[in-house]
């Protein structure tokens, strides 16, 4: 059965416009993947802890030596990283705050990236250990960014998800949505377009 994770990050929760993006297209997607699993992880209601020392050591606390509090957070990170696992399709929601991602999408890469468990070193470098997915990524700014210095979204992102294995990422881009209410019913509409097009193609 083929599975889907649906990752909100906007403070707004499903009223943002990154997730209204992300919703309309896994909505259109599911319509033509009806079997499907569909799991939704929205960040505003359910925020991920952020990593401080006592997380970062259990990380690297061999099992048989962590505290039963080690053993909670590990619980935790692994519950992430399952439901990736098991997920063939990534759809996440990215409005962009203060030129940066929302820190609650912060905090969950800092859970999944896990040395050993999504990626491991090598004699001939990192190596990704999530194969095989492909990811979704609607990013919705009040500004015109995209191709500019100023985005520092799409590398990070692009890269941080490389890093663990998962290189095939399409970008769907809706921005000025604070330049006017013309410019931004255009970016969005444009938007709509595309990631309908896109869940027609994607099985």
């Amino acid at each position: 059965m083929t599975a889907l994770l649906q990752i909100n990050s906007s403070v707004f929760s499903s009223d943002g416009h990154s997730s209204q993006l992300a919703n309309e297209f896994v909505a259109a997607w599911h319509a033509n993947n009806q079997d499907a699993l569909v799991t939704v992880r929205d960040l505003a209601n359910e925020p991920i802890p952020h990593l401080d020392a006592q997380r970062v050591s259990a990380f690297f606390t061999p099992p048989e030596a962590r505290t039963v509090e080690q053993k909670v957070f590990i619980e935790e990170s692994n519950a992430l990283i399952d439901e990736l696992k098991q997920s063939d399709v990534i759809v996440i929601g990215l409005p962009m705050y203060n030129f940066g991602i929302p820190s609650t999408l912060k905090a969950y890469f800092d859970q999944i990236a896990r040395a050993g468990v999504t990626f491991r070193y090598t004699e001939n470098g990192p190596e990704g250990l999530i194969l095989g997915k492909k990811i979704y990524i609607f990013a919705t700014r009040g500004g015109m960014y995209a191709g500019t210095t100023l985005d520092s979204q799409t590398n990070y992102v692009r890269d941080f998800l490389k890093f663990l294995g998962m290189s095939d990422v399409e970008f769907i881009y809706a921005e000025g949505l604070n330049k006017g209410d013309d410019t931004k019913h255009k970016a969005l509409a444009s938007a709509k377009e595309k990631l309908l097009g896109l869940a027609a193609k994607g099985h």
